[in-house]
Parts: structure tokens; C-alpha cells; sequence
């Protein structure tokens, strides 16, 4: 049975004396917004077709929230650990994993897919047919010191890039990657508004925008993060709480509209996502932070030719494709926090409260 403490500095301390050479840390959903710090026991040895990965640092997502609260997508059984997008180094190596050394770094991806379906052998890894779970959600996710992991799910960051930026990979810029390139295909020159500018994808999209040739409107909850967004790229950012953003995008626009809406914040803007698209605008989503549902005006979708596109997590490509993007410098993280295991609490409650800008860090 794994030994639990309330996730606090003091009893955080206290476990610590605890410890054995054959238990390790985790931060374990108990119930409902209720989080504990345990011991638990150790990772066996890596199968063959695995590796045992020491977790350096965990990226906090809405994803994490949604959990937390109780938003389960399937069921699940509690506890579970917490955690979907993380990065660490490898420290042991099953017998059939040849290229993948110990001491390397990886980003590790979020879902366990079959690897059998017609999507996972097309690389379409997100469209997975018998997905086992979502880490973290489903599934033990990577709040722990330890875990062991099939090393296909597993990509090699560059020595140049960081245990920070690495486990922004899967889900940080990976979901960014997916959503802009695969989806609403954003090309140079066109003009895209990019909801909630001051989140961690919103700020990923950003960057990826620009440097792909795109003119950037994003949205803001402050003056303060307008100014932040505009020194991170953004040609015009909006503070919604002073502006209808809307009605901003169609004068900036004079009154065209934009090619494409990166959406993720859900039923507060839809309506106003949808009408500042241009005709035969896309809207490309992965996300619903302000509720499950939105109406939709059908005269609107069809006579304007708008076309929605759903999105959801990234390719094992994708996250290749951006781990060389933040090797190359094109893009970087941004970080508001780094806060230690026994502070995820708080940073759960900062991130439903929208109270960063860029991303919460854990470190382990």
C-alpha cells in the first residue's frame, strides 16, 4: 500500500524520512480535486521493447484540470497519477532497444496507443482506434520520480534543448504543431486569431504562427498580458474584458475577417470566433475550457462556406517535428512558474483561475 501525505511543504518534509531505496515519489488524485503525495514502489525492470525513464520535469495542462475536478472522459479508477506531458532521462533499457541510450533525454507521449490500427501504422498516432488511455487522465501519468515506458512512445530531445522545453513537446507545441499545420494548414500571409494568447498553447501558437508568415491577433485577459503577447510576436492583441474581440478583428480586417481561429477556450468565445472569420475561414479547436457546448448558426456555416475543424493531442511526428523547432531556436517556451511536486495544487488552481501566462513547470 502506498504510504499517502497531504501535499504540503511540512508533510512533504516529514515522508521524506520515509524513503527507501525501493519506493519513489508521486503525486496521486485521490478524489475530486483532492491530490496526496505518496510513496509508492519502484518501477520493475524495463521489458524488452521498454525504457525506464527518471522524470525531470512535468508541463501542467488543462488537461490536468479537467482530471482534477473530476471531468473524466471515460471512467477511470482512483487514485491516479497525475501528469500528461513530461520529460526525463533514460536510466535502464530492455534488451531489444538499440537506439535509445541511457543518459539521453525524451519526451514522452501522453496517450497508450495500440501501434496495431490503420492509424497508428499511418503515423496518425491521435486517431489511434484502441487507445489504451490518456497518462495522467486514464492512466498513471508522469508526476512520479520513476516510470517505465515503450520505448516507440518515446522521442530523443537534442543535447541543446532543456528538461523544461523538452516536456513542452508532446502536448505544449505538439498540439500547436497538429492544430495550425496538419488541420487548418495556416500558411504565410494569411491572418489568424489566436484565442487566449496568454496560455501555454496560446502562446506556442504565437510563436508558431509567426514563424510560419502569419499576421497574429490574439486574445488577452489584461493589459498586462497584451504587452507580453505583443513582445512574444503577436502584431495585435486584444484585452477581451475591456474590448469585444469581435468586433475588434473585423476593423483591423476592415471587415474581411480572419483566415483562420485558433480556439481552445470553448463556449465563452465561439460565437465570437465564428464571426470573425472570413468567408471560407476556418476554426480549428482542441479545446472547451468554458463549458462542453456552443450553438452554432447553421445559415451562418453554410452560406459563409466556414469550415470547423476538431483537433486533439499530436502525431509522434509532430512532436519530432517540434522538438527540432525549439533545437533550432524558432520557438521557446514560455514559462511562468517552476514550482516543486508538493506545489501542484496550487498550480491546478492558478491554471483554472487563468492566472499565468505561458506554463506551469513542475519539477521533480
Amino acid at each position: 500500500m502506498p504510504v499517502s501525505h497531504s501535499v504540503t511543504e511540512t508533510l512533504v518534509k516529514k515522508e521524506a524520512t520515509h524513503r527507501t531505496m525501493e519506493t519513489m515519489r508521486a503525486i496521486q488524485l485521490t478524489s475530486d480535486r483532492e491530490l496526496a503525495l505518496v510513496e509508492i514502489d519502484i518501477p520493475p525492470p524495463p521489458r524488452d521493447d521498454e525504457v525506464q525513464i527518471r522524470i525531470e520535469a512535468v508541463a501542467l495542462n488543462h488537461i490536468d484540470v479537467w482530471g482534477w475536478r473530476g471531468m473524466a472522459f471515460a471512467r477511470r479508477e482512483l487514485p491516479v497519477i497525475i501528469g500528461a506531458e513530461a520529460a526525463g532521462r533514460i536510466v535502464a533499457r530492455g534488451s531489444g532497444i538499440k537506439d535509445l541510450d541511457e543518459g539521453q533525454r525524451v519526451a514522452l507521449y501522453g496517450a497508450r496507443t495500440c501501434n496495431t490500427c490503420a492509424a497508428c501504422r499511418s503515423g496518425r498516432d491521435n486517431l489511434c482506434e484502441d487507445v489504451g488511455g490518456i497518462h495522467g487522465f486514464h492512466l498513471d501519468g508522469f508526476a512520479r520520480e520513476l516510470v517505465n515506458m515503450p520505448a516507440r512512445l518515446v522521442v530523443p530531445a537534442s543535447d541543446g534543448i532543456d528538461a523544461i522545453a523538452a516536456a513542452c513537446a508532446p502536448v505544449t507545441f505538439g498540439t500547436v504543431e497538429h492544430m495550425l499545420f496538419d488541420n487548418a494548414k495556416l500558411e504565410a500571409g494569411e491572418t489568424i486569431l489566436i484565442q487566449a494568447g496568454g496560455s501555454g498553447i496560446g502562446s506556442a501558437a504565437i510563436q508558431m504562427a509567426k514563424a510560419a508568415g502569419a499576421t497574429v491577433i490574439t486574445t488577452v485577459g489584461s493589459d498586462e498580458k497584451a504587452r507580453r503577447a505583443l513582445e512574444l510576436g503577436a502584431d495585435h492583441a486584444i484585452n477581451y474584458r475591456t474590448e469585444r474581440f469581435e468586433g475588434k478583428v473585423r476593423k483591423l480586417t476592415k471587415k474581411r475577417g480572419v483566415d483562420v481561429v485558433f480556439e481552445h477556450v470553448g463556449a465563452d468565445t465561439w460565437a465570437g470566433s465564428m464571426f470573425s472569420l472570413r468567408k471560407g475561414g476556418r476554426l480549428v479547436t482542441c479545446g472547451s475550457t468554458t463549458g462542453l457546448t456552443a450553438e452554432i448558426n447553421l445559415f451562418q456555416l453554410f452560406q459563409q462556406q466556414l469550415r470547423i475543424l476538431g483537433s486533439f493531442g499530436c502525431s509522434m511526428r509532430n512532436m519530432r517535428d517540434v522538438l527540432s523547432k525549439l533545437a533550432k531556436g524558432t520557438v521557446r517556451p514560455v514559462i511562468d512558474s517552476v514550482i516543486p511536486m508538493e506545489e501542484i495544487g496550487t498550480g491546478l488552481r492558478r491554471l483554472e483561475n487563468r492566472d499565468v501566462f505561458g506554463k506551469l513547470m513542475v519539477t521533480l
